[in-house]
């Protein structure tokens, strides 16, 4: 990814979040993805980690229509994931999309436990959440022009509690500095 990419993003973030009212944090930290393929359009999000505390964490994310987060899975971390603007699609599965067909998962939808089919598709408004338990594969988009997108999770571990279906995908992205930075990413 380009350095002038993840400053546009931040810059268009930083926007819509002031625009709906989203105050972050003093020096916040910031986290630009495009999952290692290089296609940040197509694969990508922006992640702001308000507080990352050994017990819990918050984090508020920012997508336009089309960025994908491809399909994974937590092995630990128990989280919500909340539309806070826009309309995000969710797609859940019981566990590796190849081997769940024809399987159900047990999630909660606004607070009301439900089980779906797995690969189905979940349209979250703007302020409906859905519970993602250890073990759900998910990947999610905006369907609305851009998105505020809200987790709170038990504690976070990019490092080691991410298992995308495509072993091709890196959790941060590789950048070429072609501009100076406008934020320190957790990854610089």
């Amino acid at each position: 990814m380009k350095r002038s990419e993840i400053n546009l993003l931040v810059r268009d973030a930083t926007a819509l979040f002031q625009h709906h009212g989203w105050v972050l944090p003093p020096e916040p930290r910031w986290d630009v993805t495009d999952f290692g393929l290089g296609q940040w359009r197509k694969f990508g999000l922006v992640l702001v980690n308000l507080t990352d505390e050994s017990e819990y964490c918050e984090k508020l994310m920012y997508a336009k229509e089309g960025m994908t987060t491809p399909a994974h899975c937590h092995a630990r971390k128990t989280e919500d994931i909340i539309s806070r603007n826009g309309v995000l699609r969710v797609q859940v599965w019981a566990g590796k999309p190849e081997h769940s067909a024809g399987k159900t998962v047990r999630v909660k939808i606004n607070g009301v436990p439900q089980e779906i089919e797995s690969g189905a598709f979940i349209d979250l408004h703007s302020g409906w959440r859905i519970k993602l338990t250890p073990g759900v594969y998910h990947e999610f988009l905006p369907i609305s022009e851009e998105c505020i997108i809200g987790e709170v999770s038990t504690a976070n571990d990019d490092a080691n509690d991410n298992f995308f279906v495509d072993t091709a995908i890196g959790r941060f992205p590789e950048i070429n500095e072609d501009e100076p930075p406008i934020v320190r990413l957790i990854s610089d």
